[in-house]
């Protein structure tokens, strides 16, 4: 017997099997989803399990960093492809960040969210916020933003008459053409949009794949937007019920809307504000049977000079059940809920307007507890029963008040007032520029995400400032500022707010996306309106609707966009839906994509990794431990060829993968193609302009182990 030939044997076997294989790097993972920390969303004094993924028998010891401590973390779990170490961390009522520290071997390094770095400190730790909590049904949502007066004429009796009433310069002008474009100062033009053109397209909505409507604002205003509330406490029986009509119209050249008798009636008659509210209610019903949602637009930085705490118009001076307004009588019960300079009563116009507009009035919070309280009032009112909304959209939201330390005193309150009525109200505001101290858990559940979505996808598809005010060349296919933009907007969420972050193409204010696709500078009193809808490039467009129902967050439909609607900004991206000239191909391209982020569990609850940083391509993978989906963006006007190592996102046994979306600029494809993957890897021939989506699939009868590489 050969015993030494046997011993040697053993022992190289025990070497090879213990031997460490090189350092990958690449496979080091963990974030903040429910895939790494559990429970997703912690509550303070509770505890926290935090995972951290590495390659196979390839690291000696993970420790997680927090707190100045050094948490070691044991092997928890493993996969042919993965280790998976845990730790458990017992919160208190503050922020936790905490970073991970890697040794394999000699080698040591640390790992936060820019991923893994060689400092002993990384800039950018992972965050958890106890206690802070996003409606469950908003991540991910796909929601549609319809602004009212353009989307759909259901009701003819409640369309604003020509000469109803002077506003702004003007008196009011009623629309009969639906198609017509919007005048350059369309602010007084009125094309008769209303509830019950929306309660008529529910189910097209439905069909659509919309889990969420948010609408522009409802309440009483003179306004075709209605960013200038004349009356908070109901809504606009333009877009209602008039059950009470009568009165006149201003004659040719009135100015003086007390002869706005007409008017008056309309909106002044509680007969027509109840049965508006009424029919609201009904909406919010039809829409909950659908399973859409709703949420409102809260107008609360400001109101309009036609407002009735103001009444700057004397509209509601001498109407039955209305109060005297502030600008009217220093008596008024309302009289600090505005900044007065001087005491020149009767009807003193001498109050503060934001950015000094005297027809739009700065509420005075700080001065008037009363107001305080009235809005508070209002934001519980209408979302609760009957009403029964599901959030609030907040506009200008950053500047309520006269001080930033009045601003974060007044969303603590307005997120207790409105979550103690409705835990599952969604609380989104408007805001530029770095939101983190207002998503701390206290205040705001996410922003509409400019930021962190619609400038960088606007500016790596279309070299366009999203007003369509620049043109920068050097920033299409960009991919480097795209991943610099995203991760720095990024960092500023936590995964609750990211996770229901309003991901927008376009909106109200700014140009529409299809328009932006043209590289034309300018907006529609400089060049023309036509001119929004020449050269538009669909595959672009395309692109970018892909890009939106594959990233994490809320994606965002701006009425019409699905339908093939141009526009450069206000009033211009204001046009009404084409109905009868929709682009069916279009609808048909959003339908399927809705069609994939629900059906697609990592598209809404799954992970991010960048997989590519090649000039004019975006490739990203959304995973969990079992499922993965990987985005390609190919934005040069030539072919491409990229390989994706898909072993970066989920272990390899028994997967194959398949294309699920092709979009190129000939049009798009949804059939599923198998995509072979050779050695954990997949190569894809992209065509110019092209999108495509591949997805993992489970093959029983391919199992084998395969090996992740760092080249």
């Amino acid at each position: 017997m050969n015993l030494q030939g046997n011993n040697k044997a053993e022992t190289d076997r025990k070497y090879l099997s213990e031997m460490k294989p090189v350092f990958i790097k690449k496979a080091l993972f963990s974030d903040t989803t429910e895939n790494y920390i559990s429970p997703a969303e912690p509550n303070p004094y509770g505890t926290v399990s935090i995972r951290f993924r590495t390659a196979r028998n390839n690291v000696d010891e993970v420790y997680l960093i927090c707190r100045d401590e050094i948490v070691p973390m044991s092997k928890a779990d493993s996969d042919r492809g993965y280790d998976y170490y845990e730790c458990t961390v017992t919160l208190d009522a503050t922020e936790l960040s905490y970073y991970f520290k890697i040794r394999a071997g000699k080698i040591v390094c640390t790992y936060d969210t820019q991923g893994v770095s060689k400092e002993s400190v990384p800039g950018r730790p992972f965050r958890i916020i106890p206690g802070f909590h996003t409606p469950k049904w908003a991540k991910g949502a796909v929601m549609y933003q319809i602004f009212v007066e353009r989307f759909n004429n259901g009701d003819k009796t409640n369309d604003v008459e020509d000469r109803e009433y002077y506003y702004v310069g003007g008196q009011v002008q009623k629309v009969t053409e639906w198609n017509k474009i919007p005048n350059i100062d369309g602010t007084k033009e009125f094309y008769g949009g209303d509830l019950k053109g929306v309660m008529d397209k529910l189910d097209y909505l439905k069909d659509l794949g919309i889990d969420c409507i948010y609408f522009n604002p409802l309440f009483v205003s003179p306004s075709n937007h209605k960013y200038d509330s004349q009356d908070y406490e109901h809504i606009d029986p333009h877009f209602g019920v008039i059950v009470k009509d009568g009165g006149e119209c201003l004659d040719y050249g009135d100015s003086d809307n007390r002869n706005a008798t007409k008017y008056r009636t309309r909106v002044c008659s509680h007969e027509n504000l109840e049965a508006s509210d009424n029919l609201f209610c009904e909406l919010v019903r039809e829409a909950h049977a659908r399973g859409i949602r709703v949420i409102l637009d809260g107008v609360f930085n400001h109101c309009g000079s036609f407002n009735k705490w103001l009444d700057r118009e004397r509209i509601y001076e001498g109407s039955e059940g209305f109060a005297k307004g502030a600008y009217v009588d220093a008596d008024s019960p309302y009289r600090n809920y505005f900044d007065f300079k001087t005491d020149n009563w009767p009807y003193n116009g001498d109050y503060d307007g934001w950015w000094g507009f005297d027809t739009l009035p700065k509420l005075n919070y700080e001065a008037s507890p009363a107001l305080y309280d009235k809005v508070m009032d209002i934001a519980a009112k209408w979302v609760s029963k009957p009403f029964c909304a599901d959030g609030w959209r907040l506009d200008v939201a950053a500047d309520i008040g006269h001080s930033q330390d009045f601003n974060h005193e007044f969303f603590k309150r307005l997120r207790r007032t409105v979550k103690d009525v409705n835990p599952e109200a969604l609380i989104l505001a408007e805001h530029y520029g770095d939101p983190g101290s207002w998503l701390s858990g206290k205040e705001w559940d996410s922003v509409m995400n400019y930021d962190g979505f619609m400038e960088p996808v606007t500016w790596f598809l279309t070299g366009m400032q999203k007003h369509s005010d620049d043109f920068r060349p050097e920033m299409v296919g960009n991919t480097a500022a795209f991943w610099d933009a995203m991760d720095y907007a990024g960092y500023r969420f936590t995964n609750p707010s990211l996770s229901v972050a309003m991901n927008q193409l376009s909106n109200h204010d700014h140009s529409r996306f299809l328009t932006r696709t043209n590289q034309i500078v300018g907006r529609s009193g400089s060049v023309g309106a036509y001119k929004a809808d020449e050269g538009v490039n669909k595959a672009v467009m395309r692109q970018a609707v892909v890009i939106q129902m594959t990233w994490t967050g809320a994606p965002t439909i701006y009425y019409g966009d699905e339908a093939g609607l141009t526009g450069f900004t206000d009033p211009d991206n204001r046009r009404t839906y084409p109905w009868g000239h929709e682009d069916f191909e279009l609808i048909d391209f959003h339908r399927e994509m809705i069609r994939i982020h629900h059906e697609t569990c990592e598209l809404t609850m799954g992970s991010l990794k960048k997989m590519s940083a090649e000039d004019f391509i975006i490739a990203y993978g959304r995973f969990t431990k079992t499922t993965a989906t990987a985005v390609v963006i190919n934005r040069d006007t030539t072919e491409r060829t990229v390989t994706l190592a898909m072993l970066e996102l989920i272990a390899p046994q028994g997967v194959k993968y398949e294309r699920i979306v092709e979009s190129t600029e000939k049009g798009y494809n949804v059939g599923k193609l198998p995509v072979p993957l050779d050695n954990g890897k997949v190569t894809l021939k992209l065509a110019p302009m092209s999108a495509v989506v591949i997805r993992s699939v489970r093959d029983i009868n391919t199992v084998k182990d395969n090996v992740i590489s760092d080249s």
